[in-house]
């Protein structure tokens, strides 16, 4: 199955082509908030990479949050754009399993417990506990799990907390972020869920904010 897969979840903006599970083209930028100037010309460039290596598109996987409202929406309208436009399903895909997919080659432990961690601002991080996708507030180590086993932590919210957290069995990954190529194994991993996925109506599909988004004062002279 050839897949489109759209990341953009966190300021860093991604999209890959991904086949039978296997990426075979990504465009990525880590280098801050650019999604809506950038998305559309990895897309535009990835459609003619399948066009050129004689590749049919078959569904466009997206990151469905939680994470950034603004890159979300991005994501989001891009996706469902292209789902109309060549007529095929959307996909929505956990960001926290894409963080997770992105850090399993650093993990060595398969006994280990890890903890993927987005940015929610403030002392926030979107995670998991007991599977449950939740906005935690960090105090400490306990505040996400008092399990006395290895535990590692990454993504984006990771880095925040890593100095409240300094117990030694609590190891950080740096660099870990969620990128669209990792989105195709998971995707393929789980084909029966594509199957009942594929009667998501496009009109009124939302993505997992988790949290209601709060507008902040503008600090521009004149707004309010």
């Amino acid at each position: 199955m050839t897949i489109l897969c759209i990341e953009t979840s966190t300021s860093v903006c991604s999209a890959a082509i991904c086949k039978d599970g296997v990426p075979t083209e990504q465009c990525i930028c880590r280098e801050g908030s650019n999604h809506a100037r950038l998305l559309p010309r990895y897309i535009e460039y990835l459609l003619q990479y399948a066009k050129d290596h004689h590749l049919t598109i078959e569904a466009v996987a997206l990151s469905e949050g939680p994470g950034s409202y603004t890159g979300l929406r991005i994501g989001t309208s891009t996706a469902k754009g292209l789902c109309y436009g060549l007529n095929v399903p959307l996909i929505p895909v956990p960001t926290l399993e894409v963080l997770c997919e992105a850090a399993q080659s650093k993990i060595d432990n398969r006994k280990s417990i890890i903890v993927p961690m987005i940015d929610a601002r403030r002392m926030e991080v979107y995670t998991l506990i007991n599977e449950e996708v939740k906005a935690v507030v960090v105090e400490n180590e306990e505040s996400l799990t008092s399990d006395s086993a290895t535990v590692y932590f990454f993504g984006d919210g990771a880095e925040k907390c890593a100095k409240i957290f300094t117990k030694p069995n609590w190891h950080y990954i740096p660099d870990i972020v969620p990128e669209a190529q990792y989105m195709g194994k998971i995707v393929e991993n789980r084909k029966s869920i594509i199957n009942n996925r594929q009667s998501i109506d496009l009109a009124y599909y939302e993505p997992f904010y988790l949290k209601e988004f709060i507008a902040a004062p503008s600090h521009i002279k004149g707004l309010k």
